[in-house]
This record gives structure tokens, C-alpha cells and sequence, in this order.
């Protein structure tokens, strides 16, 4: 018996020989809002876990076929990470310490109250959650750490060592390839193997077709593939091993895609996530600038030419440092997910649409993607909660335009940016944040974002409430115009915001669908970062 109250709750796996337990449990979990899949002893219980994944399992001691114990020997052995609790109406003090010594989390006697049961249950969970909370802290900051580590190394083999053997550490993969373009520069989409990492001996890789992976870059589409359907991406696929998992990043510099890396599973039931696949887009971002650095100094150590460019990099570099750190913390937060690059194409939206030249076009759409480069350090689980916040969450949110300023103040190239980071919660009436200027002492920049940043904020989904449509939330800015927006930025924005949602009406033929909703990103434009 299976219940889904929903995809994202936590699931529990129970195990017990006797039915009547085992949907006692389940319904008694279910209403708590938990996903609850039942099985009558441990190697059902074995192949469960191996099929899909769980939080919890619920198991008795004595069970047919396999039992409590050695069901946790098995789940210790398969290396599955999932918390056990052990019941049992026989229990003794050295049943206990034995079922803990074998990795059990907690232990409970029957008959047992339901309560206690959803109590330790609920305990677990929020352990887990603790821990997965600090993993993902620490590979932020392993991404962050070997991202600096890169972008300081000047050398393209050291280089190229440090990206694959990160990946094959932090994707858990089998195999790393890293392929470059064979002439730097030219147009011939010829990509040779440079460097490849491996926890194999003698892997067959098969033949990578590079047309199909490259017109998958070019449409922007993450290549993420399991089983059969990565053969798609081979002229001839890998045989023996079989694969399990495929993964390949572009590398890319002012967008052309100067090399390609690939990751490989051939381990079976271990696939690379949608999570693991952009935070190693995020690394391979800045990657690719090292690499393109590295290239360019060994030309420059050869004739001493092409030094603005290579500054230039250096610059895209730093700049990079910073957002991709931001944007890893950012992918913590499925609430905040995805913001800054919304932002980011509602901006140069409104910029294009007032007539601004290029370059301003441009500073623009770069201070929208860092304008809340001050969240960096904010706790977003005290934030994402349905109530009101309290007056010391208030102030922790209403400090980051603060450190967005601090953050980018001692890098010359990036203090251009600063009035959108710092001034983006004022408001034309002057009762915004953290100055409190009015009109137009407020920077257009700041104001500029202030339209774009609310109106994404309205339009996506949020702990507190639901998304707003299209027109409920731009009915409220017109309503806030000449109090919170520049009366004259609101005037363009909505203007230029309709045309582009009939121009995608027109294009997909659907009117009705583009009736509700945010305007899709890539009816604006492209982000040029």
C-alpha cells in the first residue's frame, strides 16, 4: 500500500510481518504528512530501498526471511543513507544496544503509542535534515574553495587536474572526461579528450557524438541522461561496463564552447541528480574563464600580446567568483531559486524599452544579477516560514542591501553595480530601506530593479503565500506607482511586458495559455553575463 500526500514529504519505508501494523503506521504517518510505502520483511524491504529512496525506515525485529538486525547489517552494507528504527514486543537491554551498534537510530517496544511512534519519527527527520543542511554548507564551500583554487592558477594542466578531480569526487562518478577544442579560437568544432579521470580499470567510453551534445548546448537544454536514452549522445555507446548515468557540462567563454565535460556511472541504481548537474554547471563556469586565462597567459609568455584581453578575463573571473558562490547558496532555497536571473531579464527589459544605450543596457543587467549578492550568510529556513517575521528576522533580511554594498565596494570594475545592490528596497515616496531616499535621489538603477525584483517576487511561489497571477501583480504595481516605483519605470515596464506576452502568444498560438503566469524568460531575451 502506497499514499503520496506530495512528491517533496519526507518518506518513510515500514516493515513488519503483521498487516495490521504496518497500516496502522501508514495511515497514522500519512496524516501527519508523510509519503508511506509498506513491506512484510527485510529483503522486500531490501529491494524497496534499492528501487527508490528513502528518509526513514520503520522496522520490527523479528520478521520471516530476514529480520530487524539484519536488515540494518544489509542497509550498512549497500551504503544506503537512510535512518532505521527497530520495534519489537521482545525486547531486552542487549536487543537494544545491539540494534544501535548496528547503526539503528532509535528503538521501540510494542504495543507502542502512535504518538511516540510520529514523535521519534519527526526527531529523525529533523536530524537528518540538520545534517544535510551542513552538507550542503560544506560542498558550497568546497565548490567555492576549488573555484578560487582555479581561477589563482595560471597553468592549464593544473587547471584541468583540479575541475576533473573535483567532479569525480563530488559527483561520486566513475569516470571524468575533459575535452578542448583542438585549435583554440577557430571555428572547426573539433574537440579532442585532454584529460581524463577514472575510478575504473580499462572502461570502454564508447564514441561521443560531438554534434548531438553540441546542439544540445546550443539550445540551452541541460544534458542529463540515464540508461539507454544516454546512447542518444554516442555515435557508439559504452558496452562493458553498461552505462548507468550521463552528465556533460559545456565550457563556455563569451559564449562559445571551448571544451566539454563529461561524466560517467556505471554503477548500478547511482544516478547524477538535476542538483549535482548545476552545481557543477556553476564550477564549470568558472572553470572555463581559468581555462580561457591559462591559454592566454601561455600565449602572452610566448609574444607578449593580447594583455587587455587577458585582464578582461581576469575580470569576468572575479566577477564570476562572486555570483556562482551567490548562486550555489541561492540553489539552496527552492523559493529563491532562479531569482537573480529573472530579475536579471526583467531588467534589461526595462532598460532596452527606455532607450538606454548598450553599455548602460548592460551595467543594468549586471547589477540585477548581483543585486542580492548581500544574502549571502542569511538563514533562509527562519525566513521561509508562512507567519509574519519577527522584528530580528526583519532586520537580518533588511541588513543584505548593506552587505551587498560591502561585498562589492572594494573591487574597482564592480562599483558601477552597486547603487542597484544597495538601493533596490527603496522607495519613491521615501519610505523604503536602507537610506530612505526619495524620487529621484533614488539611483535608476535601484530603481529599475525595485520594478523587476517585485514583480518576480509576486509572480513565484513563496513559504508565506502562492504565486500571484500575471495581472494581479501587475495591477499592484500600477497601484504602488509614485509611492513604492518610479511612476515613469512602471509606465515602461508594463508596456513593454505586454508586448512581449502577445509576441509569445502569437509565436505558440495560444492565447489562453499566456493569460496567466509570469512571462517566459526567453520571450525577453537571453541574460548576457
Amino acid at each position: 500500500m502506497e499514499y503520496n500526500p506530495h512528491e517533496e514529504s519526507p518518506r518513510i519505508l515500514v516493515v513488519d510481518d503483521e498487516k495490521v501494523i504496518r497500516e496502522i503506521l501508514s495511515d497514522f504517518l500519512t496524516m501527519e504528512g508523510f509519503l508511506v510505502r509498506t513491506v512484510e520483511d527485510g529483503e522486500a524491504a531490501i529491494a524497496e530501498l534499492q528501487r527508490r529512496s528513502y528518509n526513514l525506515v520503520i522496522s520490527d525485529l523479528k520478521m520471516p526471511r530476514m529480520g530487524g538486525l539484519e536488515l540494518l547489517e544489509q542497509i550498512n552494507q549497500l551504503n544506503l543513507n537512510v535512518l532505521t528504527v527497530i520495534m519489537t514486543g521482545f525486547g531486552t537491554v542487549e536487543t537494544a544496544i545491539e540494534a544501535m551498534k548496528k547503526g539503528a537510530y532509535d528503538y521501540i517496544l510494542k504495543p507502542f503509542k502512535v504518538e511516540e511512534v510520529v514523535h521519534i519519527v519527526q526527531r529523525g527527520l529533523d536530524r537528518q535534515r540538520l545534517q544535510m543542511e551542513n552538507i550542503r554548507l560544506k560542498e558550497a564551500l568546497s565548490l567555492y574553495k576549488i573555484s578560487e583554487a582555479i581561477s589563482q592558477s595560471l597553468s592549464l594542466d593544473h587547471i584541468l587536474e583540479l575541475l576533473t578531480d573535483t567532479t569525480l569526487e563530488e559527483m561520486q562518478a566513475d569516470v571524468v572526461t575533459l575535452m578542448l577544442e583542438e585549435e583554440p579560437g577557430n571555428e572547426s568544432g573539433v574537440y579532442r579528450e585532454r584529460i581524463r579521470r577514472s575510478r575504473m580499470q580499462g572502461e570502454d567510453l564508447g564514441e561521443l557524438n560531438v554534434d548531438e551534445v553540441l546542439g544540445c548546448y546550443r539550445q540551452d537544454l541541460p544534458l542529463l541522461s540515464h540508461g539507454a536514452k544516454a546512447h542518444q549522445y554516442f555515435a557508439r555507446p559504452p558496452r562493458n561496463p553498461r552505462i548507468v548515468s550521463f552528465c556533460s557540462i559545456p565550457l563556455t567563454v563569451q559564449h562559445k564552447v571551448v571544451g566539454m565535460l563529461n561524466v560517467f556511472s556505471f554503477t548500478r541504481g547511482y544516478k547524477f541528480t538535476e542538483g549535482q548537474r548545476k552545481m557543477l554547471s556553476i564550477m564549470a563556469s568558472r572553470a572555463a574563464v581559468s581555462i580561457e586565462n591559462a591559454r592566454l597567459y601561455e600565449n602572452l609568455l610566448r609574444t607578449n600580446q593580447d594583455l587587455e584581453r587577458a585582464n578582461q578575463s581576469l575580470e569576468e573571473n572575479f566577477r564570476q567568483t562572486i555570483l556562482a558562490f551567490a548562486m550555489a547558496l541561492e540553489e539552496n532555497d527552492r523559493y529563491t531559486r532562479g531569482h537573480s536571473e529573472r530579475v536579471c531579464q526583467y531588467s534589461r527589459m526595462i532598460a532596452e524599452g527606455m532607450g538606454m544605450p548598450p553599455h548602460e543596457v548592460e551595467m543594468v543587467t549586471q547589477a540585477a544579477l548581483m543585486h542580492d549578492i548581500g544574502k549571502i550568510g542569511i538563514r533562509y529556513e527562519k525566513l521561509n516560514k508562512p507567519g509574519q517575521l519577527t522584528a530580528e528576522e526583519r532586520a537580518m533580511f533588511r541588513n543584505h542591501p548593506e552587505k551587498g554594498k560591502r561585498i562589492l565596494e572594494p573591487i574597482p570594475f564592480l562599483r558601477l553595480l552597486i547603487p542597484g545592490c544597495f538601493c533596490h528596497h527603496e522607495h519613491y515616496d521615501g519610505s523604503g530601506y536602507p537610506q530612505g531616499l526619495k524620487g529621484t535621489e533614488i539611483p535608476l538603477l535601484g530603481r529599475i530593479i525595485a520594478v523587476a525584483d517585485t514583480y518576480d517576487a509576486m509572480t513565484t511561489d513563496r513559504a508565506y503565500r502562492k504565486a500571484l497571477s500575471h495581472e494581479a501583480a501587475v495591477a499592484e504595481i500600477k497601484r504602488c506607482s509614485g509611492t513604492q516605483f518610479d511612476p515613469d519605470i512602471v509606465v515602461v515596464f508594463v508596456r513593454e511586458i505586454e508586448v512581449r506576452r502577445r509576441a509569445q502568444a502569437d509565436v505558440e498560438a495560444a492565447p489562453s495559455d499566456a493569460e496567466t503566469g509570469p512571462i517566459p524568460l526567453q520571450a525577453i531575451g537571453p541574460a548576457q553575463s
